[in-house]
């Protein structure tokens, strides 16, 4: 018990002795002061677990003590002793906030057995309170594991719109973390004590959706015995997430507009709307803008979703956070498998390093799973990855160029990247690009590329 401290007042000195006496033996550490003034004195220095006080003392008595008490540290339970007990002495210090009133003379098993509770119940306080922090402190902290300062700017401003109840778009190929971002959002939003529920809409044909979504009445159909709530019901309060929204068929678009603009759904088969609270989320890895002018994807909807729209970068794009995500990586499937491997050994950075990563995140993450599941000591070594890798074939060609880039500029890129990956070796970049070099120099002059 020496982390419970015990602040003891009286102006007493055999009372305070006697009562110190009692506590030290329980294996309390006790702070004595001898009046009300050096009590607060104390206070003023350092919070106590516990704080006994007398009631009646000459200038700052037990109830000012008491509310110096509660005003500097709510969590410290106040005991008070008295020889003048009464009722309304009683019912006064309780309202105060007093965890207790000891009438004098007391029995000592009867202030064992109160302090034991009152020191408890401060204890109980401070871990529920740790709890809390360390929850918001995980809550704050990025899902994302990056130091890429695009990254962290995305990030800033994923922060910056979750305290909003802002419809979102999270934009970026497959395995970049759409569905982190998602959840990054939602811990950080006044949502996040409530449910965030994740729907991918390219896992269901557009009757299934629907049941999925907005659930569905008692005999709607055939099997459906029972009422359902659909996952929209489901999360009201809270975040709805819809993975790659731009598999909806666009009746099913239509239907889903309709949550957005009223906040009501109607289950199938039912007649009476329901009110619903939902934030809502979305991702995918297309291109939203072409979607909608395809007429793939309704307009009115995409100005209803997409108010802010944020895009990951793809792993190619930050490859300085490689080093970062093998480590992480390496620390959860140490756990997973009951192993220590600690080591990457540097060929095996290098060549991640090298390679484009067209599975982003996720890929990285199955490469290092696998190779701890390979690896037969402390050390993942170039023998525990994909041989393929290995490969500088292995590389490949990103559109470095506009979102409605002509053939000619996606041309002129792709040669601009071969050219460099060759290190402008011109026998070797056209046979990349299965041309002759005369027919190689030709593109070179007519495209303007600068060697």
């Amino acid at each position: 018990m020496d982390d419970i401290e015990i602040l003891v007042v009286d102006d007493e000195a055999v009372a305070l002795k006697n009562l110190c006496h009692v506590l030290k033996k329980e294996g309390y550490h006790v702070i004595p002061a001898k009046s009300g003034k050096q009590a607060l004195a104390h206070l003023e220095r350092q919070e106590f677990s516990l704080v006994i006080t007398d009631l009646k003392m000459p200038q700052v008595d037990g109830m000012q003590v008491l509310k110096r008490v509660k005003t500097m540290y709510p969590k410290t339970e106040v005991i008070l002793i008295t020889g003048f007990s009464t009722v309304d002495s009683a019912v006064e210090t309780l309202k105060a906030g007093a965890y207790h009133y000891i009438s004098k003379p007391f029995k000592l098993d009867q202030v064992r057995k109160i302090v034991g509770e009152a020191t408890q119940k401060y204890q109980l306080l401070n871990e529920v309170e740790e709890l809390r922090k360390q929850i918001h402190q995980d809550r704050q902290q990025p899902q994302l594991i990056t130091h890429n300062q695009d990254m962290q700017n995305l990030l800033k401003m994923a922060k910056q719109i979750a305290a909003t109840d802002t419809n979102v778009v999270i934009s970026g190929e497959s395995g970049t973390g759409k569905e982190l971002l998602a959840k990054y959002i939602h811990n950080n939003s006044p949502r996040h004590s409530e449910t965030m529920l994740s729907i991918n809409c390219g896992a269901f044909s557009e009757d299934l959706l629907a049941n999925e979504l907005f659930g569905h009445k008692k005999g709607a159909f055939t099997g459906a015995t029972d009422d359902k709530k659909g996952l929209v019901e489901m999360a009201t309060g809270g975040t709805l997430f819809l993975d790659e929204i731009t598999e909806m068929s666009l009746s099913m678009q239509v239907k889903f507009l309709r949550v957005l603009q009223e906040q009501e759904i109607m289950r199938v088969g039912g007649t009476e709307p329901i009110k619903v609270n939902v934030r809502f989320l979305a991702a995918t890895n297309r291109d939203l803008d072409q979607e909608v002018k395809t007429g793939q994807f309704r307009q009115d909807l995409f100005y209803r979703i997409n108010v802010v729209s944020m895009e990951i970068l793809p792993l190619s794009e930050r490859k300085d956070d490689i080093p970062l995500l093998v480590q992480f990586f390496l620390e959860k499937y140490n756990n997973i498998m009951h192993k220590e491997v600690t080591i990457v050994t540097p060929e095996v950075l290098e060549t991640l390093q090298r390679y484009d990563f067209p599975g982003n995140v996720r890929e990285l993450e199955n490469i290092i799973e696998r190779g701890v599941a390979l690896a037969n000591n402390d050390t993942l070594g170039i023998a525990q990855i994909p041989s393929d890798l290995c490969s500088l074939d292995m590389q490949t060609f990103r559109k470095s160029v506009g979102k409605y880039a002509s053939m000619e500029e996606v041309e002129k890129s792709y040669i601009e990247w071969i050219l460099k990956e060759t290190g402008f070796n011109k026998t070797e970049a056209a046979k990349a690009l299965g041309i002759d070099r005369v027919s190689l120099w030709r593109k070179i002059k007519k495209l303007q590329i600068e060697e």
